[in-house]
């Protein structure tokens, strides 16, 4: 039988731009495969690690947009007092947070659809597993065989990539594509499911396996000119699927609802939202490494600041912060006003939370609510009295127990992924 492998520090589990650059590597001895992914994208990925020197010309996808509602594809209410719609997509309102509450409540939790959001029959879900990567061949398990493997609960963040891109246009005056969000692109649960490192070792998991590719059953995803890219699917290195990776079927303490993944999703802890896979049908485990539009096209960084074919593909988040205040709020001169927010990191825990209420020239230390843990926010909170009316600016920077810090800038990107850095949120003394 297998042994799972030991887990280790969250930054040490694996080096992401060795893995991409020896995958390049076997990729061009005709050792990999790219299923849906054309042979000019993998060339421009050669670029990346000097390879080749072809620039990259990248283009950006676009999900299909159902008719006849303001945020197409999304089945539970959205109130536009707890969302503010974003295409496809619906961000959570900080304003609109139960304070108390430190997991989001399902019915306020963000949504980030690529296409729509599918109704998956649980009664007749399979969750196939498939590849050269397991000793015995295919193998599936139903809902109620999962429910029945050994449970495993834990909080985790869920974030898309592309949280705080609207910040590199207001803040930065840098024009991006894709969903402007601002500061509600994320959430955090409570998740109960089956390890993933536990299920592949049930289906017999291979030595020499190096890859997991998740796919979802939302519908296949047509890219701006008309390209269709197949279901959402990107692979998963097996150092970190046997790390932390969680097959979930309950959301803070219930079952899944559809927008959320219902029946099965993934979660992995601290890494961009778009490894999550939702709506999970089925799990290849390949020997070689696999390549899907989400790895090669999407989530990577492009820019003057990168190489010409690209970053590795995006992995752990980066630090942010939020207050739980609407942006232009009014508040009262001459009182004391208890300001609360929270902060987080897809490396570490948080270590520490500062605040400046000039715009950013003096920083005093915020008060955490919470212990601080690895792969979930920290709760704070910081007592301010303006004696004097007009605008402000507020600013949070957060530093992790890694000593990664909020920065003043972002370094720019083409896609406007992993904002980190503070952002000015404004408010108006009355």
């Amino acid at each position: 039988m297998l042994g799972l492998r030991p887990r280790t520090e969250r930054s040490s589990v694996v080096n992401e731009f060795e893995y991409d650059r020896r995958r390049r590597r076997q990729w061009l001895a005709g050792e990999a495969r790219a299923e849906g992914v054309e042979r000019r994208t993998l060339l421009r990925m050669m670029a990346a690690a000097g390879v080749l020197a072809a620039p990259a010309v990248v283009g950006s996808g676009r999900a299909f947009a159902a008719a006849g509602s303001p945020v197409p594809g999304i089945v539970k209410p959205l109130p536009p007092e707890w969302f503010v719609p974003r295409g496809t997509n619906a961000e959570m309102r900080w304003d609109a947070l139960p304070r108390e509450e430190f997991h989001v409540p399902v019915e306020r939790f963000f949504v980030r659809n690529h296409t729509s959001t599918p109704l998956v029959d649980g009664a007749g879900w399979r969750l196939r597993l498939f590849g050269t990567g397991l000793r015995g061949g295919e193998v599936s398990f139903d809902l109620d065989q999962l429910r029945r493997l050994p449970s495993t609960s834990t909080t985790a963040i869920v974030e898309c990539a592309g949280n705080g891109r609207s910040f590199y246009t207001s803040q930065q005056h840098q024009s991006v594509p894709g969903t402007p969000w601002t500061l509600g692109g994320v959430g955090s649960a409570r998740w109960r499911g089956v390890r993933l490192a536990e299920l592949l070792r049930r289906a017999g998991l291979g030595w020499d396996a190096v890859d997991v590719m998740p796919t979802g059953l939302d519908p296949e995803y047509v890219a701006a000119d008309g390209t269709v890219l197949g279901h959402v699917r990107r692979p998963l290195p097996i150092a970190k699927a046997l790390d932390d990776a969680l097959l979930a079927y309950e959301m803070n303490g219930e079952p899944l609802t559809p927008d959320h993944g219902a029946p099965v999703r993934l979660v992995v802890p601290g890494w961009v939202g778009v490894a999550s896979i939702k709506w999970v049908g089925s799990l290849e485990v390949s020997a070689q490494p696999l390549y899907s539009p989400w790895n090669t096209d999407f989530y990577r960084l492009f820019g003057p600041d990168y190489p010409a074919g690209g970053s590795a593909p995006l992995a752990e988040q980066v630090v942010k912060s939020a207050f739980e205040l609407a942006a232009g709020a009014e508040l009262a001169r001459g009182r004391q006003h208890r300001l609360h927010g929270r902060s987080w990191s897809g490396s570490a825990a948080v270590r520490e939370v500062e605040i400046s209420t000039d715009g950013g020239t003096h920083w005093l230390r915020a008060h955490l609510r919470d212990t601080p843990r690895a792969g979930t926010w920290t709760r704070w909170s910081f007592d301010w009295r303006p004696e004097t009316a007009g605008p402000y600016e507020l600013r949070a920077r957060a530093t992790d127990r890694q000593g990664n810090t909020q920065p003043v800038t972002a370094v720019f990107n083409r896609e406007g992924y992993l904002f980190g850095a503070v952002v000015a949120h404004p408010v108006t003394v009355v």
